[in-house]
């Protein structure tokens, strides 16, 4: 209602002033930006004018990404033996917990592992037995050294086969210690290495897996972060320890705390670099691989600026009126940078320096520019 009282009263206005039966006082003559406006004009327009002003402003840097964990973070579990998977109740984003069993595997290697383990540290016993009798029989020279370094060499190969057995079984989590002819398995466990939770499941019940299958990935999120990508032009704008707030695609109104811990010096063929962010507080929903939008608030300098009521749009551009003279005003294009707080920066700020500018009643002197334009 107020704008349509506004373009009333300057049609009114500035149609009576164009009267050619007035005298030329009382004429407004227009060109193609430029306006001269009579005293009574004037004093209806209620024109406000001042300069260029200073002031502080931050701008927003807009960004897109993806979430991310580094490579220690991810874990893939295989079998390092190979074997068949017996069971499993693991899921995608299913939590689990260090030492967890998350898997058993089945296959007949494993009995005859623990088969040779077994046999092996009996005959390692034995062969102590008779080492220790040769020593003894040698040192009385009522055995030769042949037969004492043979039986050295029998303990020491058992030794090695025993040591070599036991780190196999350790592959497979078969406990030696416990490891006896009473509790031979054809089963093993496999355990969760980290707390964290499941990102894929890579294998069936039933299924033979290879040492080079992966059955399930993990992930350990005490290190998840953001991934984000930045042109080139704007790595300039950002610092470590700089702070920002992601959100996603489907809630945008959420928005996470995040800080820039790492910038790569790496530009790639797009003319992009990659910076690392680590989350305030971590969200479970914020899965690896999800998309994300980041706003990142520069640093705030000083610029010139204007009201933003002092700005008109027309014809697809922005425009400002100058104080050519008491009654003179011309309008000229402006190009606007950051708009913060009612203030809009200007870009072309030294084509106004020391011009006074309109700063309240642009709007009336653009409507009185149109009226005249279309007489």
């Amino acid at each position: 209602m107020n704008y349509l009282m506004l373009i009333l009263t300057v049609f009114v206005l500035f149609s009576c002033g164009s009267n050619p039966e007035k005298s030329d006082k009382q004429t407004t003559s227009v060109s193609t930006n430029q306006l001269t406006l009579t005293a009574a004009q004037l004093q209806s327009a209620n024109l406000q004018v001042g300069i260029l002003q200073r002031r502080e402003v931050s701008s927003i840097l807009k960004l897109n990404g993806k979430m991310d964990v580094p490579p220690q973070n991810l874990v893939s579990i295989s079998m390092p033996l190979g074997g068949y998977l017996a069971s499993t109740k693991l899921l995608p984003g299913m939590r689990v917990r260090r030492g967890e069993v998350i898997a058993v595997m089945e296959d007949q290697q494993y009995i005859q592992l623990q088969q040779e383990y077994l046999t092996t540290k009996a005959q390692l016993k034995f062969a102590e037995t008779e080492l220790n009798r040769q020593k003894e029989l040698n040192k009385t020279q009522s055995a030769s050294d042949k037969i004492y370094q043979l039986a050295q060499m029998e303990y020491t190969t058992y030794k090695v086969t025993l040591k070599s057995l036991a780190e196999k079984l350790k592959l497979i989590n078969v406990s030696v210690s416990q490891l006896n002819d009473e509790n031979i398995t054809k089963s093993v466990k496999i355990v969760s290495p980290i707390d964290g939770y499941v990102s894929s499941v890579k294998c069936n019940v039933g299924k033979y897996v290879t040492p080079a299958d992966v059955l399930f990935e993990l992930i350990d999120p005490s290190d998840i972060h953001l991934n984000l990508t930045v042109y080139e032009k704007d790595l300039s704008k950002l610092e470590i320890g700089q702070r920002l707030h992601a959100y996603t695609n489907t809630n945008p109104e959420l928005k996470y705390p995040c800080e820039i811990i790492l910038i790569s010096q790496d530009i790639s063929n797009q003319r992009s670099a990659e910076v690392h962010c680590h989350f305030k507080n971590y969200d479970k929903k914020l899965f690896p691989g999800m998309y994300m939008n980041a706003e990142v608030e520069i640093k705030s300098h000083q610029v010139l600026t204007l009201p933003e009521q002092a700005i008109v749009a027309f014809e697809g551009k922005n425009y400002v009126f100058t104080k050519e003279s008491e009654f003179n005003f011309k309008m000229e294009e402006v190009k606007l940078g950051v708009t913060e707080a009612g203030y809009s920066e200007i870009v072309n700020a030294p084509f106004f320096e020391g011009k006074q500018v309109v700063t309240a009643g642009s709007y009336t002197l653009l409507m009185a520019l149109k009226n005249k334009s279309e007489e």
